[in-house]
């Protein structure tokens, strides 16, 4: 096991930011009611069945709820977090003025292609890693990053 490098994390880290906190409108209910208010909303309930079942007006119990994080369904885009030379290769490999997600769709598109038939090959040629294949310019990268 390594030994942690650095500074460790302090007291505070994770807490919503003070400016934030004071930007935020005051909810007129304790910090339970408006954390049961959330916990129902994610159950299902209705906002005005929540202020029904908490017994607290509706605005403030849409005030809690407003403040409240939902998981999206589906995210439209996440992070990759890859090495410089990966990066390099993805710019490389970018047509035009492509957005990256498309770049990156496309090279794993033609990865999972390329593993499918390879799969189905029962032996492959001696001299296929020294082939160009211009359907395939991510293999050469790699297969020349190898030979290095």
């Amino acid at each position: 096991m390594r030994e942690f490098k650095g500074r460790p994390p302090g007291a505070g880290a994770g807490d919503m930011s003070r400016l934030t906190e004071a930007l935020r409108p005051s909810i007129a209910l304790t910090p339970r009611q408006a954390g049961d208010a959330r916990r129902m909303r994610r159950e299902g309930k209705e906002p005005p069945e929540i202020a029904a079942l908490l017994d607290v007006p509706m605005d403030e119990v849409e005030k809690a709820l407003c403040q409240m994080r939902m998981p999206r369904p589906e995210t439209t885009r996440g992070t990759l977090n890859v090495t410089l030379a990966a990066h390099a290769v993805v710019m490389r490999e970018r047509q035009g003025n492509e957005p990256l997600w498309v770049t990156m769709d496309r090279l794993l598109d033609e990865l999972f292609r390329l593993r499918a038939e390879a799969g189905r090959r029962v032996s492959p040629p001696r001299n296929s890693a020294r082939r160009r294949t211009p359907e395939a310019p991510l293999l050469d990268l790699m297969g020349s990053a190898r030979r290095h």
